[in-house]
């Protein structure tokens, strides 16, 4: 029998590989190997903060180094801005087997995350939160922090994570992706109801540029707030493609 692939795992903006443990957990109970990457300067990551091309690349050399263990089938998970990063790589990176994209953007070539906001009428509290740091880079205030990315989360879920949350490039959001990959890798959308970072309504627009759509009446961030539904979500496609 096929060995089962690796579900690699992309951060969205201000996060790191960090708020995937839960999720990482329910999988290893469940057999499925993963890895979560922190892109540059996000978590425990001691390289500078990068452009998304620089976010592409550590993912690419990600998947260099598991194909030097053996490992070279791979689903390629992108979690809101981690949705950018994850189509940029796998146009230079044709070994993937599938893209998932949760409450993720999911840029044609010559599209941004910006250029795919503007796709959307309605508001989210994202801007309220967001602030500049005077040197390129954004960060989200605390106090809007759970109701835009863990309003479905316990307190101390999301305290623990808005402790770690970390500055993200204010470029990453303008630059746009090469290539369009979704044209003959598989993929993948979760489409998150409650989300009050990506709207929901803007969701399911993005969500149409994806070959299958699942739904989860959840917040933001289905890896902490959903975690059994989401590894159910995981496996299932890792399965189907081993």
């Amino acid at each position: 029998m096929a060995s089962l692939p690796h579900i690699v795992l992309v951060h969205g903006a201000w996060h790191g590989a960090w708020c995937f443990s839960s999720l990482q957990s329910e999988l290893d109970s469940r057999g499925i190997p993963s890895i979560a990457i922190d892109l540059p300067g996000h978590g425990a990551s001691t390289a500078p903060l990068t452009d998304m091309h620089g976010d592409a690349q550590c993912v690419v050399d990600t998947l260099g180094v598991l194909r030097s263990r053996g490992i070279d089938n791979v689903v390629l998970v992108g979690h809101s801005y981690g949705g950018a990063v994850i189509t940029q790589a796998a146009s230079l990176d044709h070994s993937i087997s599938h893209l998932v994209y949760i409450a993720a953007f999911t840029p044609e070539a010559g599209q941004s995350v910006i250029s795919q906001t503007t796709l959307n009428v309605n508001e989210t509290n994202l801007r309220d939160a967001m602030t500049t740091t005077g040197d390129g880079n954004f960060s989200i205030k605390p106090e809007f922090a759970k109701t835009v990315f863990y309003g479905c989360c316990t307190d101390a879920v999301a305290s623990a994570a808005i402790a770690r949350l970390s500055p993200q490039p204010i470029a990453t959001f303008a630059q746009e992706v090469t290539g369009s990959p979704r044209d003959h890798i598989a993929s993948t959308y979760v489409l998150c109801l409650r989300d009050n970072a990506v709207h929901p309504e803007l969701q399911k627009t993005l969500a149409t540029l994806c070959g299958s759509v699942i739904t989860l009446d959840t917040d933001h961030s289905p890896f902490v707030s959903m975690v059994s539904q989401t590894a159910e979500i995981l496996e299932s496609i890792a399965r189907s493609v081993s």
